[in-house]
């Protein structure tokens, strides 16, 4: 945590008693060099939030470009806040800040919402997630598995490395209602991320990479949450820079938190 900078820029004045209001999602970006996606993510944001009371939080991971410039224009009323790091991090730290500023000001029955900053991902889908929420669900996965996902606008290689991934994991991971273990969009309780980061503090993401996404899945079991998905067709051609998915590097990654997790003894009381 040592260059991570811990200052939190208020884009906008919410009114701070509607911030703790139940009934806010809290939109979590992890972003490095997404000046270029970022704008038309945050107008189809904006779009959303005219039905929807959202908090968007854009978590810059050190980037080199105009992604805090572009984050603090915002769009419209939007509520943007800005999470920086003053140096690049890595995907797991990012998600971590993002989720720990947006727990210091969630109430109990909000929501959190971790999606990727490149706008492969629908805004619109929120309702939908927030809709398995508000029905009863802990943890709601946008994913491309289920009947109507789709994930053929992604390049073969991201596209074998999701699938082969979400085999191995359903294979050897103990985890009911999933089967795309890898999906960076998925809604949390706010209440459930809030008494798993009570027990695990820092270490509630510990991988740097695109693993981080299943390392949290993983952790979040051992509070016994309910877990559903909802269909996600991907939205690759929207991209606008290159992927920052190494396939070498987040292949022995996933095998790593594989053997880690079967190596660590689950908590020693109920969390």
């Amino acid at each position: 945590m040592a260059h991570e900078e811990s200052t939190l820029a208020t884009l906008t004045e919410p009114d701070p008693a509607a911030s703790r209001t139940a009934g806010r999602a809290h939109v979590v970006l992890p972003a490095f060099n997404e000046e270029a996606s970022l704008p038309p993510l945050l107008r189809r944001l904006a779009d959303v939030a005219r039905t929807e009371r959202l908090t968007v939080w854009v978590v810059d991971d050190g980037s080199t470009d105009g992604t805090v410039a572009v984050a603090g224009a915002g769009s419209g009323d939007l509520d943007v806040r800005v999470v920086r790091h003053a140096v690049n991090l890595g995907l797991g730290r990012a998600v971590l800040s993002g989720l720990r500023a947006a727990l210091e000001e969630a109430g109990p029955d909000d929501t959190v919402v971790v999606m990727d900053a490149d706008d492969t991902h629908d805004p619109a889908l929120l309702r939908a997630l927030q809709a398995e929420i508000d029905a009863g669900a802990d943890v709601a996965i946008c994913s491309r598995f289920v009947p109507g996902g789709d994930d053929r606008t992604a390049p073969l290689g991201r596209r074998l490395l999701s699938r082969g991934a979400a085999k191995l994991f359903h294979h050897a991971l103990d985890v009911d209602g999933v089967r795309d273990f890898t999906s960076g969009y998925r809604a949390y309780r706010a209440s459930l991320l809030a008494r798993a980061s009570a027990h695990w503090g820092e270490r509630l993401i510990e991988e740097q990479g695109f693993a981080c996404m299943v390392e949290l899945l993983l952790k979040l079991r051992h509070c016994g949450p309910v877990i559903t998905e909802v269909p996600l067709a991907l939205r690759y051609d929207r991209k606008r820079g290159p992927s920052k998915l190494k396939l070498r590097r987040t292949v022995a990654q996933y095998l790593k938190l594989l053997v880690r997790d079967r190596l660590s003894p689950a908590p020693f009381r109920k969390l």
